[in-house]
């Protein structure tokens, strides 16, 4: 993993059409290598949870070209590589796994990641969940202990309860909750071991419980909007 990651630092710092040209050749090894690291982490999660088996690695991945048309940021490629495996795909809405491949910063801020959840939900799939976690807290909240080393993400929390939901609960504050992903900070050492991928899919085994539950409010959420 660590010519991924050497590639994306410096296409950070040269992030035109001209360099990556030039360098085309050399993006397309990380992509087969970046690819390839895709179908395996699909074999792994699907060992402990089957509604991802049999998905490829165009469900799971994207383009690292960035779609500039409506923002004030031009750069024209992505310097990050995103593998999000879900049932249905990256596209389904279903809750997943993801891993996040992005060099650190030179503060030593840490860029990679694996998170597992639902992130953006829409409205009638965030009530569904939030009314599951009303009637059934003690689950929601066992299956965030039971993620061990991953921490629940509350950037997008709002400050007060949604209308409709009662603070008579011990699990108010996972009402708050906008989006609901598990997070686990990963150094550039830790991504370049050998056992790099074996570690991924340990740790992403501990979310399947929180997975899970959301996915039965998400599959509910359709079934309402069928």
């Amino acid at each position: 993993m660590k010519e991924i990651l050497d590639f994306l630092a410096l296409l950070r710092e040269h992030n035109n059409r001209e360099w990556f040209n030039a360098h085309k050749a050399e993006y397309l090894n990380i992509k087969a290598a970046a690819d390839n690291l895709a179908d395996n982490l699909i074999a792994g999660i699907a060992s402990f949870d089957d509604s991802v088996a049999g998905l490829s690695v165009k469900d799971c991945t994207y383009r690292i070209y960035r779609d500039t048309r409506f923002s004030p940021d031009k750069r024209p490629y992505k310097t990050h590589i995103g593998i999000y495996v879900a049932q249905g795909g990256k596209k389904s809405g279903y809750a997943g796994y993801y891993l996040h491949l992005e060099p650190a910063l030179e503060d030593g801020t840490v860029g990679c990641m694996l998170a597992s959840g639902l992130y953006c939900p829409q409205p009638v799939e965030l009530k569904s969940v939030r009314e599951d976690i009303a009637y059934n807290g003690d689950e929601f909240h066992a299956s965030l202990v039971q993620a061990k080393g991953f921490d629940l993400n509350r950037d997008t929390a709002l400050k007060r309860l949604p209308l409709g939901f009662s603070a008579d609960t011990p699990y108010a504050e996972y009402l708050k909750q906008r989006d609901f992903v598990l997070e686990h900070r990963l150094s550039d050492a830790t991504v370049s071991e050998p056992d790099f991928l074996p570690q991924c899919i340990e740790l992403f085994s501990r979310t399947r419980r929180f997975v899970a539950q959301l996915n039965m409010a998400v599959a509910y959420a359709h079934e309402e909007m069928m």
